[in-house]
C-alpha cells in the first residue's frame, strides 16, 4: 500500500446549491404547516337589512276637565209646628186683686160636683175631668217680667187630689214667654188650693184646666 492511500482524506466543503435547496424545501413545508393550522376566516356578514322607515305620530295633550259647578246648599224651610188643640172648658178664673202682701183674694164659687146618674157608682182611682172652684189663688208677678214688660195668659192642666191640693201641673198652652209659663206652674203647684171634685158625695182626684193671666194693668 502506498503512502498516498493511507493519507487521511480531507473534509469536504458543503455545496451551496444543496443548502439553498434544503432551505427552500424547509420554508415551503413551514408555510404549508402554518397555512394548515391557520383558523378559517369568518363567514361574510349578511347583507345589511334595509333601513325601516319610522312613523312618528303626534298625540295631542288631553284637554283639561272643567271643574264641577259649585254645590249650592239651601236650607230647608222650617216645618210648621202644630200647636196642640185645647178643648175649651168652662173655668171660673179668679179675679186678680193685688194686695200689699202680694196675694190675690179668691172668689166664692160653689164646689164642683159630678152629675149623678141616680144609681150607686164605684169610685175609681183614675182621675176625672172636672171644673174646680178656687179656695186660694195667690199670684205674684215675676220681677223680671215686670222689668221687661212681659204679659200673657198661660193655660195649665192641673191634677187636684181629694184634699184640693195640686199634685201635678202641666202647661197646656204657652203664654209665649217661658218665664211666665214656669212662674205660673210653680205658683199653682206651690200655693194654690181648690175645692175637690165630688162623686156620690166622696172627694176624688180630678183634672182641671186653669188659666193664669199676667196683665201689667193689674199691677
Amino acid at each position: 500500500m502506498s503512502s498516498a492511500s493511507l493519507a487521511v482524506p480531507s473534509r469536504a466543503h458543503p455545496d451551496p446549491v444543496r443548502i439553498v435547496a434544503l432551505s427552500a424545501t424547509i420554508a415551503l413545508n413551514l408555510a404549508a404547516f402554518v397555512i394548515a393550522i391557520r383558523p378559517k376566516a369568518p363567514s361574510l356578514m349578511p347583507a345589511a337589512l334595509p333601513h325601516a322607515s319610522l312613523l312618528v305620530r303626534w298625540i295631542e295633550a288631553p284637554k283639561p276637565t272643567p271643574p264641577p259647578p259649585p254645590v249650592v246648599v239651601k236650607p230647608l224651610p222650617p216645618r210648621p209646628v202644630a200647636m196642640p188643640r185645647v178643648t175649651p172648658v168652662a173655668v171660673h178664673p179668679p179675679v186678680v186683686v193685688p194686695t200689699t202682701e202680694g196675694r190675690i183674694a179668691a172668689p166664692v164659687v160653689p164646689p164642683a160636683t159630678l152629675p149623678s146618674t141616680g144609681t150607686p157608682t164605684t169610685i175609681t182611682a183614675a182621675p176625672v175631668e172636672a171644673t174646680l172652684a178656687y179656695r186660694s189663688a195667690p199670684l205674684r208677678y215675676p220681677h223680671t217680667a215686670l222689668r221687661q214688660h212681659l204679659q200673657g195668659t198661660v193655660l195649665l192642666r192641673v191634677l187636684v187630689d181629694e184634699t184640693g191640693k195640686p199634685i201635678d201641673v202641666q202647661i197646656a198652652h204657652s203664654s209665649g214667654y217661658t218665664l211666665l209659663d214656669h212662674s205660673a206652674r210653680e205658683q199653682v203647684l206651690a200655693g194654690w188650693r181648690f175645692t175637690p171634685a165630688m162623686a156620690d158625695g166622696h172627694p176624688v182626684q180630678a183634672w182641671a184646666q186653669v188659666p193664669v193671666s199676667f196683665a201689667l194693668r193689674q199691677f
